[in-house]
């Protein structure tokens, strides 16, 4: 009965860990434009790799915003595809194409990202992914938003379109809640969390905590270890952006061995966190849900403990229900919620699957193979 007792204890310690996000979730305010823009010049920096079926889209996404064109630059960094990626974004007159040369560094979206910024005249740097599509409103909320807070990075939600897949829908639903903690940390100010898809950050920011620097050997990590050198160097000027019409969606996995692949590249950068803030909170995460999983293989030989497994899912559902709620009723998700219940044991086995093997293991991304 040992391992009951580890998993009530745990679960107690998870239980106030969301409802501490739920609530720092409601509190986050919603962003609307208050004043009229001064409207600063932004560069938009797109590391592709192989994106031919997504990167058209997302060009005349970025044609259509509301925010002046004169005022916008576009650069796509070009690294080494192997498709039409190229060629297509040369159809977008003004679109700056680069081409990535990796110089050494282990990750190259940061390299990419790097020669972008390097190109840049913006005052402003927006990054986003080239399989991503912005709302039209996307720039000028960003820009609102950051002359209002005097901000320095700005981290933006990201959502999964998803169609009625188990595979897509699953991810939608664990992204949706990754974007909910992502607010209610960076809000709270509890620990540094964002994602690349739709991220701000002043250049003068950027170049003052220089870059990359000491991150680069690190395969991952372009969009959270820079968040938080730039909370160092300024940890009241890094906000969150809650707002309808800056969300940006993103294309799902379209295999399983992709889906694992890409949070096992997530979960690799843990080990590299400088924000001690994070580590107390995954380790909690993933501790409870290895002891749940370990109650169901227990009951191999007994078959009391499946009963306590049973226990735990449905209190897991009942503790993270209203949090879940509350972001999809924000997002347009409700569809979701059917799902919730019965994705619990998947969520639990990947949780320990990906988070092993990105601190022991290797993946593949992008064609290239990454440890």
């Amino acid at each position: 009965m040992v391992i009951v007792y580890v998993t009530i204890f745990l679960f107690v310690g998870y239980s106030f860990l969301i409802i501490y996000y739920w609530l720092s979730w409601r509190s986050t305010p919603e962003f609307i434009v208050q004043k009229k823009l001064q409207t600063p010049s932004i560069s938009l920096v797109i590391a592709a790799r192989n994106e031919e079926h997504n990167i058209g889209r997302l060009l005349q996404a970025l044609n259509v915003q509301t925010y002046p064109r004169d005022l916008t630059e576009v650069i796509v960094i070009d690294d080494d595809s192997t498709d039409n990626t190229v060629n297509i974004a040369k159809q977008f007159p003004a679109t700056v194409t680069i081409e990535l040369k990796n110089g050494g560094l282990n990750s190259y979206k940061k390299k990419a990202i790097e020669q972008g910024i390097r190109a840049a005249s913006g005052n402003l740097i927006v990054t986003t992914d080239a399989d991503c599509l912005p709302p039209t409103r996307w720039l000028e909320n960003l820009v609102s938003f950051q002359e209002q807070n005097n901000s320095m990075f700005i981290a933006a939600p990201v959502i999964f379109e998803n169609n009625t897949s188990l595979l897509e829908t699953f991810q939608a639903l664990d992204f949706l809640i990754l974007q909910g903690i992502t607010a209610a940390s960076v809000y709270s100010q509890a620990h540094s969390m964002c994602n690349g898809a739709n991220l701000a950050y002043e250049k003068k920011a950027f170049d003052e905590v220089n870059g990359f620097e000491k991150i680069d050997n690190i395969a991952s990590g372009d969009d959270m270890l820079l968040m938080h050198k730039i909370w160092k160097k300024y940890p009241g000027r890094v906000h969150y952006l809650k707002c309808k019409h800056a969300t940006v969606s993103t294309q799902p996995m379209k295999t399983w061995k992709e889906f694992f692949n890409q949070r096992i590249r997530w979960a690799s950068k843990a080990r590299f966190y400088q924000d001690r803030r994070i580590f107390g909170a995954l380790l909690l995460v993933y501790l409870f849900n290895l002891s749940c999983v370990s109650l169901l293989v227990a009951g191999i030989w007994d078959f009391k403990f499946v009963i306590w497994f049973l226990v735990f899912w449905v209190a897991k559902t009942a503790i993270e229900f209203p949090f879940v709620y509350s972001l999809a009723k924000f997002f347009n998700k409700q569809s979701l919620l059917k799902y919730f219940f019965f994705y619990q044991p998947l969520h639990m086995a990947y949780t320990i699957v990906a988070g092993f093997l990105g601190q022991f293991g290797t993946y593949e991304w992008k064609g290239r193979r990454v440890k």
